[in-house]
């Protein structure tokens, strides 16, 4: 069986195991009916469609 060849500082430790832990852009695309950004492979906040569907009734009050 391997074993190290010799002691792994902590720094060394610790700077490796810190690259899993960054954080990515959520992924935000134009609605391409109200050409406002919203999240990716979601229902727009602002005109309530997603995929060319209305999916939720947005108030036009509250949306302003």
């Amino acid at each position: 069986m391997a074993t190290p060849k010799g002691k792994v500082s902590k720094a060394r430790r610790n700077s490796r195991r810190s690259a899993h832990w960054k954080l990515s852009m959520p992924g935000i695309a134009k609605c391409p009916r109200c050409q406002k950004m919203k999240l990716a492979h979601r229902v727009c906040k602002h005109c309530g469609y997603y995929d060319g569907a209305q999916v939720v009734k947005v108030d036009e009050t509250a949306a302003k």
